[in-house]
């Protein structure tokens, strides 16, 4: 299990539906170390922290091999999105694009231990938004999120350090009595996205 990508974005406007919003979710590759504080990383932003940031929700990883599934359903949807049709990593808008590990075999309180000696521990799903419908490029990205199970994970960070692509991790397991994937179905269970 390993980093991938390392990714940060500013916050700014794009325009969504014919009105601007402030969005946080066009994240970019950053080489080297990058701080990782209790807060997330150096040079983050996210612009509404209702649903994304704070101490339970500072990092958002997403796991690598779900990248083929949105490339083909794009492709599917003849979808341009905000960013290069290839999607590259960070485009899912999280900070940590990893390889080795996916929803299924994470649970709530699982802790992630990297080489440099950062500790983040697997807090909650992401929910998909309105903003995740445009940075894909099509109206149904939410429901396939919803649908697919591919939701990624927060984290809220137990030991601060830095971060850099290529670096390895361990998980060690926590309680396991909640599954990341039990909780996103069960509330997003009725919804309509």
């Amino acid at each position: 299990m390993h980093i991938v990508s390392v990714n940060t974005a500013r916050a700014e406007a794009r325009l969504i539906n014919g009105r601007e919003v402030l969005t946080g979710i066009g994240k970019r590759a950053r080489s080297g170390p990058v701080a990782c504080t209790t807060l997330g990383l150096e040079g983050d932003e996210q612009a509404d922290l209702s649903v994304h940031g704070g101490l339970a929700k500072a990092v958002y990883a997403y796991p690598q091999v779900h990248y083929a599934f949105w490339r083909t359903v794009r492709a599917q949807a003849r979808a341009g999105g905000w960013d290069d049709p290839l999607l590259p990593p960070g485009a899912m808008g999280e900070n940590l694009t990893l390889a080795g590990v996916t929803e299924r075999e994470l649970w709530v309180g699982d802790r992630l231990c990297f080489d440099s000696g950062t500790v983040l521990a697997v807090s909650e799903p992401r929910f998909p938004c309105f903003k995740f419908n445009a940075a894909m490029g099509f109206a149904k990205a939410a429901k396939l999120m919803v649908e697919s199970g591919y939701c990624g994970a927060y984290l809220a960070v137990i030991e601060p350090g830095t971060l850099h692509a290529g670096e390895a991790f361990t998980l060690r397991p926590g309680p396991h009595e909640v599954g990341l994937l039990e909780l996103f179905r069960a509330r997003t269970a009725g919804k309509s996205f």
